[in-house]
């Protein structure tokens, strides 16, 4: 293949470029904001699919983030490609962040004492109850028993309380990039459309020289 790689990235490789990208976080965002900036659509419905994409970043639903921002982009009338580029908001690195604040506060909504120690498990305690569906979804196809307690302490200690906790600083946050993505997009919009005017001007300027160039032409016949 020609566009192969010559040397085959490790295992670390790949997960060190997965917290830390090789062209920093920076340009990461950059472009993020270049692409958001160049969406075709009307700065309003721009700003809505930001809001999506990072309020479903505040929700316990990994793995259907991007399916969730784009049917919230949908619901909200915004726009569905910032709302997959705004729900990158949620990343390896934010993800623990998120996580626990949002469960901590859902503990605190429901009068209930968080674990202590929850941050230091919290990717434990999500892999065994990703663990625990798998085995559940085999087990419905085998003579194998289905072992739901688990489930039900993870639902009701874990995703109830990060998804009811996730819900102000997701809609803080949201709004937030909401009300700061309008005016740069606005504001972008309006230097491109000034820049194409200008460069259309220049254009007709030009052929317009051309023209009277091509009418002051004597005629040798």
């Amino acid at each position: 293949m020609v566009f192969k790689r010559r040397e085959k990235r490790t295992w670390g490789q790949s997960t060190r470029d997965l917290f830390w990208p090789r062209s920093g976080w920076g340009r990461s965002v950059s472009y993020i904001r270049h692409r958001l900036n160049r969406l075709p659509d009307q700065p309003h419905r721009i700003a809505r699919g930001v809001f999506a994409g990072i309020f479903i970043s505040f929700t316990p639903l990994y793995g259907i983030h991007l399916i969730g921002a784009a049917l919230l982009a949908r619901l909200l009338r915004g726009n569905v490609l910032a709302s997959l580029f705004a729900s990158l908001v949620g990343n390896p690195l934010t993800f623990p962040v998120i996580a626990v604040v949002a469960i901590k506060l859902g503990h605190l909504m429901l009068g209930q004492t968080a674990d202590p120690m929850l941050a230091d498990g919290l990717i434990q305690i999500f892999a065994e109850a990703l663990a625990d569906v798998r085995h559940n979804l085999i087990a419905a196809f085998t003579v194998e028993e289905t072992h739901w307690a688990g489930m039900a302490d993870f639902f009701r200690g874990i995703f109830w309380p990060y998804l009811l906790g996730g819900l102000l600083p997701g809609l803080a946050s949201g709004l937030a990039g909401y009300y700061i993505s309008l005016p740069l997009v606005t504001a972008y919009q309006t230097r491109r459309r000034q820049r194409m005017k200008e460069r259309s001007a220049k254009l007709r300027a030009k052929r317009a020289q051309a023209a009277e160039a091509a009418d002051h032409v004597p005629d040798n016949g």
